[in-house]
């Protein structure tokens, strides 16, 4: 079994993280330490990319692998806030790399599922099973955004299919999910679900809280969810609330559609919040779906919390195809 050393990098709107990932018989068997670079100091992917090799005092690999948080489609890839430009056709040669891959971020999340060591997980509601080999999972996580992935597992091999499923429609369920509702389409017009169940959407949910009223807003989304999961702040402690019963409501919905046997719950949120979400109304939500409420309680719900999803994730897609 010949291992191989790639690199790979998770960029984002703000940062790009970098790391070289060890690769042997169609997996992962390791992944180096981070260089965690900011997007505004470079001005393209290359330019980052030469800056990571060379604070490593390393040559470029054969092979890297990138997660990107944009669809992977068409002649260039644009990200929603980060104004690098990605071109497939000539990335591979602008790198100095012979063989490259290119997933998005959160397909790379749920490539990082399907081969993660139990001990990467935590169990927040249903039973302890382990994922379903043969399987369907659901792999869902807030963040910037509100990432979406379904992970096909088989015995010894998975596929993923990256999806966009943040951007589906809000669905309210109850009176103050109606009035957030009807307050965020005069301000967007369309509202989907990622408008609310995202890093931004804390402070929309608070600010239509009428125990906010008058309150002044934090001055950063940072700050405000510090509050929210101290709780130094009431009302935003109530928003956190309201936040997590919607994503238990959306993460029920996406497992119905896909089907699921599992779910995996991602992103850079709930890591965070490991003591509360197990406590909040998030396993009400997921399983308040009707004539379906007796599986959807019995559907397993874990929490991934290794370091470097993105990193580990986009070493499985490389690796797999390798393979």
């Amino acid at each position: 079994m010949q291992e191989e050393d790639i690199g790979v990098a998770d960029i984002g709107g703000t940062h790009a993280r970098f790391a070289f990932a060890r690769i042997a018989g169609g997996r992962v068997r390791g992944l180096g330490p981070a260089t965690v670079l900011k997007v505004a100091d470079f001005p393209g992917l290359a330019e980052a990319w030469r800056a990571f090799l060379a604070g490593a005092k390393k040559a470029a690999p054969r092979g890297a692998a990138l997660a990107v948080a944009c669809p992977v489609r068409g002649e260039t890839l644009k990200f929603t806030n980060n104004p690098w430009r990605l071109r497939p056709a000539s990335l591979a040669r602008e790198l100095g790399v012979e063989t490259l891959r290119i997933v998005n971020d959160f397909g790379a999340v749920g490539h990082a599922a399907a081969q993660l060591s139990p001990e990467d997980f935590l169990h927040v509601t249903g039973p302890r099973r382990p994922l379903p080999r043969p399987g369907i999972v659901s792999v869902v996580g807030p963040g910037t955004g509100l990432g979406v992935a379904l992970a096909l597992l088989d015995e010894t091999s998975h596929r993923i299919v990256e999806a966009e499923g943040g951007h589906a429609g809000f669905a309210p369920g109850d009176a103050f999910e109606e009035v957030l509702l009807k307050r965020l389409r005069e301000k967007y017009g369309r509202v989907s679900v990622e408008r609310i169940v995202s890093g931004p959407g804390l402070a929309e949910i608070r600010a239509a809280l009428p125990a906010a009223a008058g309150a002044p807003a934090f001055r950063d989304d940072k700050t405000l969810w510090a509050a929210a999961i101290s709780g130094a702040d009431a009302p935003a402690r109530a928003a956190l609330e309201h936040f997590l019963s919607c994503l238990g409501a959306f993460v029920g919905d996406v497992a119905l559609i896909h089907g699921a046997q599992a779910v995996v719950l991602a992103g850079g949120l709930l890591p965070r919040m490991v003591d509360l979400l197990p406590r909040s109304g998030f396993a009400e939500a997921l399983a308040a779906k009707g004539r379906y409420g007796a599986l959807m309680a019995e559907l397993p719900v874990w929490l991934l919390v290794h370091p470097q999803p993105g990193l580990f994730g986009a070493a499985v897609a490389f690796a797999a195809r390798e393979g």
